[in-house]
């Protein structure tokens, strides 16, 4: 049988704008299992963003349970929980968010400082995760000197440095044009065949189609959840 990797029950958030009640979350409930390949897509407003931060560890919910690695989130002090989204999560961002004054091997060297990780060690594994993602020949350039799908996949570099079981990806296409959004698609399923699982987050169908399994979010809600 295969393994739970992220289990949510119930959760709901609720965000106040101005006078108005947002529901962002409406008493949400999914399972995703190892190695799975998510994309979890909506319209603006449907709540996936606040999902993608909720499953990130990034913001905590009102209500309801997460269990990540069959362990409880919402029992977890700030130093675990930051412990945790270092180790078992990477991030990549539809703008990057790489240093621009940082060469593309000090960027993704960045989350191993905060684990702890020895200088040459850090450098040592940077560059694994440049080779990785087929940037060896731009380690020392910086973002200014590399293009669109460089960047990303610089970015991806810097999450996949800390060995994370789950890598999250919001809009990883989004400023990038059709050409190198396929090849960052491509590399997405590389590296979910390597072993990581990968949540996409979209508002494009086109690049959910890349998902094996596509979960629908409306107004709060799970609209539909399928396997493709």
């Amino acid at each position: 049988m295969a393994e739970e990797i992220i289990k949510i029950e119930d959760v709901r958030k609720t965000y106040r704008v101005g006078a108005v009640e947002v529901r962002a979350l409406d008493g949400v409930s999914l399972t995703v299992y190892k190695n799975e390949y998510v994309a979890i897509m909506g319209p603006s407003g449907s709540g996936k963003s606040t999902m993608m931060n909720v499953l990130g560890c990034l913001d905590t919910p009102d209500s309801g349970r997460y269990l990540l690695g069959g362990r409880d989130v919402g029992t977890l002090k700030d130093a675990a929980l930051a412990e945790v989204r270092n180790r078992q999560i990477g991030f990549v961002f539809q703008s990057f968010a790489l240093m621009p004054r940082m060469s593309a091997l000090e960027n993704v060297a960045m989350p191993l400082i905060y684990a702890g990780v020895p200088r040459a060690q850090r450098l040592e594994r940077a560059r694994a995760a440049l080779r990785q993602v087929g940037l060896e020949e731009r380690m020392e350039h910086d973002p200014s000197e590399l293009s669109g799908g460089q960047k990303q996949r610089v970015a991806f570099a810097r999450a996949l440095v800390t060995n994370p079981s789950i890598i999250l990806a919001d809009e990883p296409t989004g400023n990038l044009d059709s050409a190198t959004s396929e090849e960052i698609m491509a590399l997405l399923d590389s590296i979910n065949a390597s072993g990581n699982t990968v949540i996409l987050v979209t508002h494009s169908e086109q690049i959910a189609a890349y998902a094996r399994r596509v979960i629908c979010i409306r107004d709060g809600k799970i609209e539909s959840d399928t396997t493709q």
